[in-house]
């Protein structure tokens, strides 16, 4: 009876958004979920281990560029409130985990930030919360996991405590598309806890999608960005083909989808990046191991992505030699280092995988980034350097610029003017060929 009472008890706080939301890691997931929530009329509680993102958010100061320091302030006057104590986890109905969850220098699954958030905050659950994991991982990571460690200290889970995967669906930069427009995938361990997850998640998110499993959960979130590195393997093998043969790949894609049905089109470049596609793949090829399947199809497609950026690399070289320049002593400015366009988000950027074959070649390597300002610490790559303000004096005095990253606020007829040498990995210089490499 008292079993079946924590559940209805979590579910009326729910429903009438009385219960307090914890989220845990207040990043470029966390942040907009917190302020949704906040949005709609529940109190919300952040938590974060960097003190000095935790005093800008408490301040009203966004530490993401597309999230306007104006929501965060309107967030923090309406009661939310960010802190390093995980020892309030107690005070919250809701846990929300959107931690890191990487890859290993062998390329296998790093749960660290999971287990360790999950440790963090187990002595401090209480009955009558509801767990719900958001970080892309393999599937069976909650029920392995975290229901274990969230139950050591004898919870119950689908009785007084419930666990749910919800895996996180962020487009930074997608104006048409936000937190509560995205539709929400939510799997719970048991049926109560699908319950108690679905009543988390409907008053924030337009739609709710729930599935039969956790597991199903987190294939899902799988399949989806698997989905996209092996049609970008695909066509970033195209591109080196089309390349080959003096075909613009561009246009036999826009030609392509002009077909109204049977073709999706997508584009390559320097390679994969951001905080999904690069990486999520092999967590499945990982587990897939475990079942004595080799996923051979998705491997490939990963040989290609990765090599993207070795193949900017050499047509960069050759452009060079073309010019009777080495790569040794020549200055290269990359345009653009985010993994995307028009965002601030670094990770995984195969922009910076180039900068450092460049730097190790010998060249003396530059950026230039709207939307990053300065080189921001990384736990993989080091550079001491600041944005370069493109002007006609500051392109003229390198050797060769390279377009990684097409942001729109880019002048692009102005660098065509005044660049010497142009290497375009995106295609936006279609119009000022031939005098631009393709690559």
């Amino acid at each position: 009876m008292e079993n079946g009472a924590a559940c209805q008890e979590l579910l009326a706080r729910l429903a009438a958004r009385k219960a307090v939301i914890g989220i845990v890691g207040m990043g470029y997931v966390g942040q907009p979920l917190a302020l949704r929530f906040s949005q709609v009329g529940f109190t919300v509680l952040g938590f974060d281990i960097d003190c000095q993102k935790v005093s800008e958010l408490n301040g009203g100061r966004s530490s993401i560029q597309h999230v306007d320091d104006t929501e965060v302030a309107a967030a923090i006057e309406s009661g939310m409130s960010v802190t390093d104590d995980f020892s309030r986890i107690g005070e919250v109905d809701a846990v929300i985990l959107c931690v890191p969850t990487p890859l290993n220098k062998y390329r296998e699954p790093d749960l660290s930030f999971v287990i360790n958030t999950c440790d963090a905050i187990a002595p401090y659950l209480r009955r009558g919360q509801v767990v719900s994991l958001e970080s892309t991982t393999y599937p069976g990571t909650t029920d392995e996991e975290v229901v274990p460690r969230i139950t050591a200290g004898g919870l119950v889970v689908g009785e007084t405590i419930f666990a749910v995967y919800s895996p996180e669906r962020e487009d930074p930069g997608n104006e048409k598309f936000t937190t509560s427009s995205i539709p929400k995938v939510v799997g719970g361990h048991t049926p109560a806890c699908l319950e108690a997850g679905v009543a988390l998640y409907s008053p924030a998110i337009d739609h709710v999608v729930p599935v039969s499993s956790t597991k199903a959960a987190e294939m899902t979130k799988l399949l989806e960005n698997i989905h996209r590195a092996v049609n970008i393997g695909l066509v970033n093998e195209m591109k080196i083909v089309a390349d080959k043969m003096g075909v613009d790949i561009f246009e036999v894609i826009d030609a392509a989808a002009t077909k109204p049905f049977g073709f999706t089109a997508y584009y390559p470049g320097p390679g994969l990046g951001g905080h999904c596609i690069p990486i999520d793949p092999f967590y499945l090829t990982w587990k897939a191991r475990e079942y004595g399947v080799n996923t051979r199809f998705i491997e490939l497609a990963g040989e290609i992505n990765r090599a993207m950026p070795r193949f900017v690399f050499d047509k960069l070289v050759s452009a060079l030699n073309d010019q009777g320049k080495a790569l040794k002593g020549s200055k290269i400015l990359i345009l653009g280092i985010a993994y995307k366009k028009n965002v601030d988000d670094m990770r995984e950027s195969p922009s910076v995988e180039l900068m450092e074959v460049v730097r190790d070649g010998g060249g003396i390597v530059s950026y230039s980034d709207p939307h990053v300002p300065k080189f921001p610490k990384m736990r993989e790559h080091t550079f001491d350097l600041s944005s370069v303000d493109l002007t006609p004096e500051t392109l003229r005095g390198y050797d060769a610029v390279v377009l990684t990253t097409d942001h729109t606020k880019f002048d692009y007829a102005m660098i065509h003017q005044n660049a010497r040498l142009i290497v375009d990995s995106r295609g936006a210089f279609r119009d000022f060929y031939p005098a631009v490499v393709r690559a």
